[in-house]
């Protein structure tokens, strides 16, 4: 008995093609859409890659671009079916390619759940990568003169600036390294020439942040130097003033913003795989209602559509002992290739 059998007439098969056209090209702007994503999101990634210090989170951007591409065509290709589904003779170009169609469509949508599940597993990649590579931009912050580094100041500055945020963890990060170059230190000067042999790396270390940790809001001009020592302020104490540079670290900002994009996405991905799912579930009752017909030549006839020719239970226990068969002959195949390679 098929599995979940409906009757049609001609004024419902007329609606179903009707809709499935309609949520057909739904799907193909969805496709569209995660394409689009995936461009952002590998540009998003690409704007700080010097800040990032691997290449793995390019996985799931590629995917995305990849889905998107495939989404796209085989949605398109669907609505055209279902454009042609009422004129027989066009339809009966479309009818052989339709069961290896439906078995791309569930393929693609494994690919789709795959990459949802992978936007939710990267995103401790992400934070990883996040935190290596803020710590050593941090650390070639000063560097603009050595090649392959000679941006990352500016990427830093622009990032803490545009997100808000100041330092790895927090501002600071910024005392435990040299990030003002010795070409730009007066070494005659006393003050830097002891603050330099004091340290025993021999590193120019003091209680300060690059302008761009500034908060622009504050009513107080910015004070990014000497931020642990109230004297060299008027009214200032550190401990228990609130200071005007950003408090918040740029890991936990920029992890934010990617996961919640990542998040978004896998969202869009799960709603896509529903629409195709819906698509390939509605085009396989339009393609049996129509090969069911009594009368193909009479279009007003009733016919019975279905999804599967069989029970959902035997249907999965054909398929099962199909997936056997299959390994039972690679099997004896191997066995035979031994046989003649001892021989």
């Amino acid at each position: 008995m098929p599995f979940l059998p409906v009757k049609f007439t001609l004024q419902k098969r007329v609606k179903l093609a009707q809709s499935l056209w309609m949520l057909y090209w739904i799907s193909v702007m969805a496709g569209v859409l995660l394409f689009s994503l995936g461009i952002f999101f590998k540009i998003e990634l690409r704007k700080r890659s010097e800040m990032m210090d691997n290449n793995e989170s390019h996985l799931v951007p590629n995917l995305l671009i990849l889905l998107g591409l495939m989404a796209c065509c085989a949605n398109a290709f669907g609505g055209k079916v279902c454009h042609d589904s009422l004129d027989p003779l066009k339809f009966s170009k479309w009818k052989p390619m339709l069961r290896p169609y439906l078995l791309l469509c569930g393929g693609l949508n494994v690919l789709l759940l795959l990459a949802a599940l992978l936007c939710f597993l990267m995103q401790f990649a992400v934070y990883l990568a996040l935190a290596e590579g803020l710590k050593n931009g941090i650390r070639f912050y000063k560097d603009t003169d050595t090649p392959g580094r000679c941006f990352m100041k500016r990427t830093l500055d622009m990032t803490q600036v545009e997100f808000r945020c100041c330092g790895n963890n927090n501002f600071r990060d910024w005392f435990e390294v040299q990030w003002i170059s010795n070409r730009y230190l007066d070494m005659s000067n006393d003050v830097v020439k002891d603050r330099v042999l004091s340290n025993v790396e021999g590193k120019y270390l003091m209680d300060s942040v690059p302008f761009s940790c500034c908060n622009p809001g504050s009513p107080r001009p910015c004070i990014q130097h000497h931020l642990t020592n109230n004297s060299a302020h008027y009214d200032y104490d550190h401990r228990i003033e609130e200071l005007n540079i950003w408090t918040r670290g740029c890991r936990e900002a920029l992890f934010s913003y990617y996961s919640s994009m990542m998040n978004s996405i896998a969202a869009l991905v799960l709603l896509t795989v529903l629409l195709q799912s819906a698509d390939s579930a509605g085009l396989q009752y339009l393609t049996t209602s129509l090969a069911t017909m009594a009368d193909p030549e009479n279009p007003e006839c009733e016919s019975e559509g279905f999804l599967l020719d069989k029970g959902f239970k035997e249907t999965l226990s054909e398929w099962l002992s199909k997936v056997k068969t299959l390994g039972k002959t690679n099997q004896v195949e191997e066995g035979v290739d031994t046989a003649e390679a001892t021989a």
